[in-house]
């Protein structure tokens, strides 16, 4: 067996039962990693230097690919649910088995990372996976290990991503030929037939949400920032509701934008890069995300580009909605390199609200927090999983149901523990549609939004008047400053009232109904914080 170094561990692959493949590629730069994907004719290079790459049938998420295997070690922990179905161990061996002899010949890639920037809870991973163009994802996605500790790195778990590996329905108990399978008593994952990235990345912080709970740490579906004076602030959110827009803020410093750790020392980011939405991205509203899809190394996912100038158009959504750009934090100038700061001083939870009923941006108390984090209610939007062609409302409870470990009270209670101690204010945050729903109103203009969380950071609301929503309770600023009055009363935009009436209180009765999974394991403070009809 042949290796290619980069740097190589000694834990070679035969501890993975890998035996008997091609080339093996160990730890490439991402300038050599470029020079083998444009051999393979995995994709091409564009214009300014990123390279844009097509990921086939699967442009978004699977979730009803993936499985977690029942085994001793876990099956008393796992939050088993439809996002968390159990797996057979013996047909995971089989499954196993098959994928080695399947690798039999191949050449394969490998890069050793970490997964958590703080060096108390960060986890070594090894991501094995058959295009080079994966492995510069891997590479800018996770943490990168220093080249004196490559010889002696060995991975606590193991991701190998085998896109031309087919799962066998009929043989493997899967839903389809797609599978994402975590088996946490052999730290493995092994994902197949589906090339989106978004599958390695969500399924290293699955793992995280099992072992870092465990150790104390929060683990959340989050990105993160740090003002000028140091103070910290959170953002939760499914995809497209803004985690990434907002927290790359020029006038801040971005730790990161999508998973992230509170342990008892702070915030800490999972990642070494950012994994972007870039459809119809605009250089004037977001010019620090814009500017990372002209540069070399970033992966740019089913973007369409112009086979003759080979310049990208963000616009065009012909192949997806759900168009990505990967690339490492340091394209953002303002990121903050240690992936660490202080404890939060605001959380701010993100709706993409596709029934425009909600307040663009509302104060919430504790209680209110506890009960909104446990809804995580958004919109779906176009793209981000397979089948999804147009908004639809939806509850994810802690805002990233289908990335959860355990149950989603464990991360409640160490959420409402943390408020607490930390004397942490919360905020609800629409960034979906106001003036009507989703096809007779429009998107809130991201000028707007950011514009209240500028003034929610930085104290600017503290000496304004609130007022509680009269169906969702959640207290409603009068006034901010470069957002007109109307837009904060979202019942002010509706040329119809009446039916903005009848609106929020469907949705009100939504989130009540939705409720009910948890209304026996919340306080009757929580319960009472919610929604209220009639």
């Amino acid at each position: 067996m042949k290796k290619h170094d980069g740097l190589r561990s000694y834990y070679g692959l035969e501890n993975h039962g890998i035996t008997n493949v091609g080339e093996v590629y160990w730890n490439l730069r991402t300038a050599a990693l470029y020079e083998e994907a444009v051999r393979r004719q995995e994709g091409v290079v564009a214009h300014g230097g990123p390279f844009v790459v097509r990921t086939g049938e699967h442009t978004g998420r699977s979730p009803n690919a993936k499985f977690v295997v029942r085994e001793p070690s876990s099956e008393d922990r796992i939050w088993w649910s439809k996002v968390n179905p159990p797996f057979d161990p013996d047909r995971f061996d089989q499954l196993y088995t098959r994928l080695m002899g399947h690798l039999e010949g191949q050449d394969l890639f490998v890069q050793d990372c970490f997964a958590g920037a703080d060096p108390e809870h960060r986890v070594p991973i090894r991501m094995i996976t058959e295009t080079a163009w994966s492995n510069i994802l891997s590479r800018n996605q996770f943490i990168q290990v220093p080249p004196e500790q490559q010889a002696d790195f060995v991975p606590e778990y193991t991701l190998i991503c085998a896109p031309t590996f087919p799962a066998i329905p009929e043989i493997d108990g899967t839903n389809s030929d797609v599978c994402i399978i975590v088996h946490f008593g052999k730290k493995l994952v092994v994902v197949g037939t589906s090339s989106y990235g978004g599958e390695i990345k969500k399924s290293i912080f699955t793992v995280l949400n099992y072992v870092l709970p465990q150790q104390g740490v929060l683990s959340m579906h989050c990105s993160a920032n740090v003002g000028h004076g140091g103070d910290v602030a959170i953002f939760f959110g499914l995809s497209g509701t803004g985690k990434t827009s907002l927290s790359a803020d020029p006038h801040r410093y971005l730790i990161g934008d999508d998973q992230h750790g509170w342990s008892d020392h702070g915030v800490f980011n999972f990642e070494g890069g950012c994994y972007a939405k870039v459809i119809r991205l605009s250089p004037e509203a977001e010019p620090q995300i814009y500017q990372t899809t002209q540069q070399f190394g970033t992966i740019l996912e089913n973007v369409v580009i112009d086979p003759v100038t080979r310049r990208v158009d963000l616009d065009d959504a012909s192949i997806t909605e759900n168009t990505r750009a990967t690339y490492p934090l340091t394209h953002i100038p303002n990121h903050v390199a240690s992936g660490m700061a202080g404890h939060p001083d605001n959380i701010v939870f993100l709706t993409a609200d596709a029934f425009g009923v909600m307040p663009p941006i509302a104060k919430l108390t504790p209680h209110q927090a506890m009960y909104h984090f446990l809804s995580g209610y958004t919109a779906k939007l176009a793209g981000t999983e397979k089948g999804v062609a147009e908004p639809q409302a939806t509850f994810s409870t802690c805002f990233g149901a289908p990335f959860l470990a355990l149950h989603p009270t464990v991360y409640a209670h160490m959420l409402g523990d943390k408020i607490e101690r930390h004397h942490v204010q919360c905020w609800l945050v629409n960034t979906g549609w106001t003036g009507g729903p989703h096809g007779i109103g429009h998107r809130i203009e991201i000028e707007h939004t950011r514009a209240m969380v500028e003034a929610a950071l930085n104290g600017n609301l503290e000496d304004v008047s609130f007022e509680p929503d009269p169906v969702f309770g959640v207290l409603v600023p009068s006034a901010c400053r470069d957002v007109p009055s109307q837009v904060l009363k979202p019942r002010d935009t509706w040329p119809d009232q009446a039916a903005y009436d009848e609106q929020a209180r469907k949705l009100a009765r939504m989130f009540i109904e939705n409720f009910e999974e948890f209304a026996d394991m919340a306080t009757e403070d929580v319960r009472a914080a919610g929604p209220r009809v009639g």
